[in-house]
């Protein structure tokens, strides 16, 4: 039965002890599972394994690697950073997108609504002599300008 513990790690570097300690776990075959440097959480790593040992083991002598936090960590605590979001949910009105697939292909637009159920969004695009509402996939755009006063 696996358990899922938190390293502690210097800001910024969570990415690097994560890499660092997969080249460990491969090199000495230890019970390690997965390492998880979600973005959203500075200065931890989140870590699988089958016992503590083998989590020492893997950190032993590391650098960036501040300590562990004592006991386990709860599977429903680190549950979000494992599910995928949706692209609707990442982009607001007023953001200036890109159109990166589909008949409107590298064109710049604004976002004028958002449908994260059905993970669309309405735009209008700016080159458009007359503004036209155009609606796509969210999936299918990429962010520009995150700044909602256009």
């Amino acid at each position: 039965m696996s358990k899922y513990f938190a390293v502690k790690t210097t800001a910024n570097q969570e990415r690097v002890v994560a890499n660092l300690m997969e080249m460990t776990v491969k090199k000495y075959r230890l019970g390690v599972y997965s390492v998880l440097a979600p973005r959203e959480l500075k200065g931890y790593v989140i870590v699988e394994a089958e016992k503590m040992e083998d989590l020492l083991t893997a950190i032993r002598g590391l650098p960036h690697v501040k300590g562990v936090v004592k006991g386990e960590t709860a599977l429903a605590e680190i549950e979000h950073f494992l599910a995928p979001r949706k692209a609707a949910e990442q982009i607001k009105e007023g953001f200036k997108v890109e159109i990166v697939s589909g008949p409107f292909k590298g064109e710049l637009a604004v976002v004028k609504r958002v449908d994260e159920a059905k993970n669309e969004i309405t735009v209008e695009l700016i080159e458009a002599v007359v503004p036209i509402p155009v609606t796509v996939k969210a999936d299918h755009v990429r962010i520009v300008d995150k700044s909602e006063e256009v």
